[in-house]
């Protein structure tokens, strides 16, 4: 595949999964291709996390209910909690944001930052913990943590994960400015564009 988002698969597309190392910019890309494609984006950790930040029971019903519609898109996360058996076989679409770490990290930094001090909601009341939980090293307790846990696992696992789903178009992107020219040349294809 070239870099060149000119060759990349321009869709539309009806069921889209989007990958990416913590704070990459899954959810961000989601809301901008529900615009482009006019799907519905349904964003897991909303479904996942309950008050409290107790894991919903509900979370694989959830899922399953909005995978079973016909046009959406998600981040493709909660693979290890059942969500990728769900989805995986109904998606059309896998972006994955491949990008360098130095990239992912400043963005989740940025975020952490931002949520913390602004105190939003985040899902079902949630919010961002204080700033001093980055300098805990349990990847359970500090987002950054886990981002460097986590730091290679699309790397090792992409390669199963499209070959136990061969119906899945991939677009593999590796900076924010590929994402962003794919994207731009995405305007005016409509889902009823021709494919």
């Amino acid at each position: 595949m070239t870099d060149s988002p000119s060759s990349l698969p321009m869709g539309p597309f009806d069921r889209v999964l989007i990958a990416g190392l913590t704070g990459s910019g899954k959810t961000t890309l989601a809301r901008r291709l529900a615009g482009a494609w006019d799907l519905t984006h349904v964003e897991l950790d909303s479904l996942y996390h309950g008050p409290d930040w107790v894991p919903r029971e509900t979370f694989l019903d959830d899922v399953a209910r909005f995978a079973s519609t016909e046009r959406w898109v998600t981040e493709w996360q909660y693979t290890s909690k059942g969500a990728g058996g769900i989805l995986e076989p109904r998606a059309q679409l896998a972006v994955w944001l491949d990008y360098p770490w130095r990239v992912a990290r400043r963005r989740l930094i940025r975020r952490t930052v931002s949520r913390s001090v602004t105190r939003a909601e985040l899902w079902n009341g949630n919010r961002e913990g204080s700033l001093l939980r980055l300098f805990d090293r349990d990847p359970e307790k500090n987002i950054l943590a886990w981002q460097r846990k986590t730091r290679n696992n699309w790397r090792e696992r992409m390669p199963a994960a499209l070959e136990r789903n061969p119906h899945l178009t991939l677009v593999r992107l590796k900076s924010p400015a590929q994402t962003d020219a794919w994207v731009e040349g995405l305007r005016g294809r409509s889902p009823t564009s021709p494919r």
